[in-house]
């Protein structure tokens, strides 16, 4: 007996007669990844929006696909998908797909990296996609662009980066020094400022305005539009979210950040952070967090791993708070001017929390009740 899953169905059933009267049929624009796969996903459905195009936006970000309204004449339905949902799905056939990154997380559901990527994979291997936009600054995302492609100077396939230059002679788009470049047949075709853009702060969220930029240009969108769009995001809850601000300190929910590589992310977006981390630790706790520590001013401990991560950040000063109203309250006490109050807790929430929202409003109530 053939099992499927709701996105395998979405796609087996998502056309129908009614689209042979279209000029224009509707696409699917799919995301996934192991980070920014949400703020990604929002980028796209705000920058059709702005754009004046049709959109619906549903999958792993908080609607189900089956909820949503059947597309109408040239509208977009963007799609964010985790590898639970990559891994099972039967029928995988978007327009456009877009990889962001891949790090550690969900090991033990897929038996290890390579699982973990063999199901990201499949959105790409399966569905032949018309344009694959692909994260390259892993080596398992270089893997997968050189796969996909005839060669370097293969156009449906767009190559991004946050950090790195990239002129392989095709399409290309990445982000240095705060500015987005898109790059296409040995020359520049537009460029963005990202650094004054308040809801894509820092390195991981300029990779998220390259992979939403990439995905809007294969569907027509012009570089103004694109740029305005970004302008006006505001971000999404519980992701690089500022909460508030009160004597030059700035208070940032990130409770998204469950895994160390999301948060040392968020570490690398601030200058000098009180940072409140801990929760349920996965996998190898904090290793690999190292390197990131040396914008952190001290670290407040939460939840279950709170000692075991005391001993894992070596000499950087920190305190067990254990629970999140004394983290916050210590740290809104210790915090000085032009530094940055960081919930990235490196770890899931459900020693405390049901889930990573209700961590994120907890943090987010707690400091509004104190800077009024």
């Amino acid at each position: 007996m053939p099992v499927d899953n709701d996105i395998g169905l979405f796609f087996r059933s998502l056309a129908t007669p009614a689209w042979d009267r279209f000029d224009q049929v509707p696409k699917v624009v799919a995301v996934t990844g192991s980070n920014g796969k949400s703020t990604t996903t929002a980028l796209i459905h705000h920058i059709l929006q702005v754009a004046g195009r049709p959109t619906q936006m549903a999958g792993n970000i908080g609607r189900g696909v089956f909820d949503i309204d059947p597309p109408g004449e040239a509208e977009v339905v963007v799609l964010e998908l985790s590898s639970y949902q990559t891994e099972l799905a039967r029928a995988l056939t978007p327009d456009v797909a877009v990889f962001t990154n891949l790090s550690p997380d969900h090991l033990d559901r897929h038996g290890g990296m390579g699982g973990y990527f063999a199901a990201k994979r499949r959105l790409f291997a399966e569905g032949g996609p018309d344009r694959a936009v692909i994260g390259v600054d892993e080596v398992e995302g270089r893997f997968l662009a050189n796969q996909v492609s005839e060669g370097p100077e293969d156009d449906r396939v767009i190559r991004i980066s946050s950090g790195q230059k990239l002129d392989t002679g095709g399409w290309a788009v990445f982000a240095r020094k705060g500015f987005l470049t898109e790059w296409r047949r040995g020359q520049q075709v537009a460029a963005i400022d990202l650094r004054e853009m308040k809801g894509l702060p820092g390195a991981h969220n300029h990779q998220n305005a390259c992979a939403a930029y990439a995905a809007c240009r294969t569907l027509g969108v012009a570089p103004r539009l694109i740029e305005q769009a970004l302008h006006d995001f505001q971000g999404l809850p519980h992701r690089s979210q500022l909460v508030g601000e009160r004597g030059g300190v700035r208070f940032v929910n990130d409770s998204k950040a469950t895994n160390v590589d999301s948060a040392a992310k968020a570490l690398q977006a601030f200058p000098k952070i009180r940072w409140i981390a801990g929760g349920l630790g996965k996998d190898g706790g904090l290793s690999g967090i190292e390197p990131f520590l040396g914008a952190v001013v001290k670290a407040y401990l939460i939840g279950h791993s709170a000692r075991d991560f005391a001993l894992q950040i070596g000499e950087t000063p920190h305190e067990i708070c254990e629970t999140m109203e004394r983290a916050v309250t210590r740290a809104a006490e210790e915090a000085q001017a032009g530094e940055t109050v960081l919930l990235a807790p490196a770890a899931a929430s459900f020693d405390q929390y049901p889930n990573f929202e209700k961590r994120g409003e907890d943090f987010t109530a707690r400091v509004k009740a104190l800077i009024g």
